[in-house]
């Protein structure tokens, strides 16, 4: 039989490798991006027999920054290692400042822990923190290592498969090899050939939007001692984000010790890929920033300009938005092949979700595997769907309105609430526990499935969305429609905040 957690247990214990007795569970995880790494780390110390692919020679620790939020930290505990890593590699006493795109000030320097007490929020658990991609993705590369995880590389998965029969799914590669598995985790992330298997290719709509983002050793600041004096740390060499807010675009920077991160909003320009490796010269940018709307009588600050002249060669890339609707389903007919991460629900930058709800995915999955079961391994794939799909579909939609905030700003308001300058990041999304989730619900949730209770229509346990909100399918054409019109764009009922 399975070994079952109480919630006490999953609250309040840690839990390292080794507690859990073996399932016999054999998963194959496709990808090594934030999903599939942590998958695989979470399924090891569940008790599954694991394996990953990945189609390149190495795993990408390239990229500059992201927001983790609290929800996808908590497992930590379980690893007091990397818990230890990802104390020492955080941003510690952080301050936050807030500008006009063409250098006024709109909110002065503040720490940010005092800000989360303004909001009535505790600092030494704030609700998440900006973090930097290549020192996170090695941290847990690292622990994949440690763990003795067997990755193959070059292994391009053309094709996905499941045999109900034999209760096994799984994929093949470029070169003909087939790989099987009690369940296979895709996570692959957009464009994963999983698609086919789980109910088609969800079509990526151009959003006319792209971002200009750069991340390079602080050094570079010496080439301009005026941008190395405006951009500098705070007292203590205490690190800071700088946010900038104009008509139609938003920015922002982060300076810390060893390194220095902007990142701006734009029209499209013709050059942009949906690919981190394409870069762009910073004459470019400079060009495109002239030529942005509204910036007739209020062009962008002179010193963010040099900012970007300070930038070293092939550092900036060019990455398009593309919208995308929220794809129906995310696991094939018989369940044996499951999607996590941007395989299942791709988010916007500005939305702040997108590495949390793929971490979010990772220990669910895992966890509900483990509540199940080796017999039961379809029945932990539709459970953990149903704890995932609503509360992906909600954080998306709030993506889309937070980059609207951010797009359009209203500077009337914001000089009387500061916080209307803010992107929400509503307690729904970073008090929630996964894992902890996972085990006080499952069986509820299975109950409801069994009597054929649509997970809309779920009331046995509470939801990890906002109370009051009823699941209503909703398009990329709807919400565009809202934004051409100037409405903002319609959440739908509960408390979104």
């Amino acid at each position: 039989m399975p070994h079952a957690l109480t919630s006490r247990d999953s609250t309040m214990e840690s839990r390292p490798v080794g507690s859990y007795e073996p399932t016999r569970i054999d998963v194959l995880i496709v990808g090594t991006g934030l999903a599939g790494l942590v998958a695989a780390l979470e399924c090891v110390r569940k008790g599954h027999n694991v394996r990953v692919l990945e189609r390149n020679s190495s795993i990408n620790t390239a990229g500059d920054m992201y927001f983790m939020g609290l929800s996808a930290t908590r497992f930590f505990k379980h690893w007091p290692e990397m818990k230890e890593e990802y104390q020492r590699i955080s941003l510690h006493n952080a301050w936050i400042e807030t500008f006009k795109h063409s250098g006024e000030v709109i909110i002065s320097p503040k720490k940010v822990a005092d800000r989360l007490r303004a909001q009535g929020l505790d600092p030494d658990t704030p609700p998440g923190e900006f973090q930097m991609r290549p020192l996170v993705y090695k941290m847990f590369v690292d622990a994949v290592k440690k763990l003795g995880v067997s990755v193959e590389f070059n292994r391009r998965v053309v094709d996905y498969f499941e045999d109900e029969n034999s209760g096994k799914g799984g994929c093949e590669t470029d070169d003909g090899k087939r790989y099987e598995a009690d369940v296979v985790i895709a996570a692959d992330g957009v464009g994963s050939k999983s698609q086919k298997l789980v109910g088609g290719q969800v079509r990526a709509r151009p959003s006319g939007r792209a971002m200009w983002r750069a991340a390079f050793p602080i050094e570079h600041l010496d080439k301009n001692l005026e941008v190395k004096e405006f951009f500098k740390l705070m007292p203590n060499n205490e690190p800071i984000v700088r946010t900038w807010l104009g008509p139609s675009t938003y920015a922002l920077t982060l300076t810390r010790e060893d390194v220095m991160v902007w990142i701006m909003n734009h029209d499209i320009t013709g050059t942009e890929k949906e690919n981190w490796t394409n870069t762009i010269d910073a004459q470019e940018v400079l060009d495109g920033m002239e030529k942005m709307p509204g910036m007739e009588k209020n062009k962008w600050a002179p010193i963010f300009k040099e900012l970007v002249k300070v930038t070293p060669p092939d550092t900036i890339v060019n990455f398009e938005l593309l919208w995308r609707n929220p794809q129906p389903s995310w696991t094939s007919p018989g369940a044996r092949v499951i999607q996590i991460g941007d395989s299942a629900h791709s988010y916007l930058p500005a939305s702040g979700n997108g590495a949390t709800q793929a971490i979010e995915d990772a220990i669910s999955i895992a966890s509900c595997l483990q509540i199940g079961g080796k017999e039961n391994v379809p029945q932990s794939v539709r459970t953990h769907i149903r704890f995932r799909f609503i509360r992906n579909s909600c954080a998306q939609k709030l993506g889309f309105s937070n980059a609207e905030l951010l797009q359009d700003t209203d500077w009337d308001k914001v000089k009387l609430d500061p916080r209307r300058a803010a992107p929400k990041l509503p307690k729904w999304v970073w008090s929630h526990d996964p894992e902890a989730y996972a085990y006080e619900n499952y069986h509820k949730a299975v109950k409801s499935m069994n009597k054929g209770i649509g997970m809309e229509d779920e009331h046995s346990f509470e939801p990890n969305y906002p109370k009051g909100y009823r699941y209503e399918p909703w398009t990329i054409e709807k919400v565009m429609e809202d934004m051409r019109a100037g409405r903002a764009i319609d959440l739908g009922a509960g408390d979104w905040e």
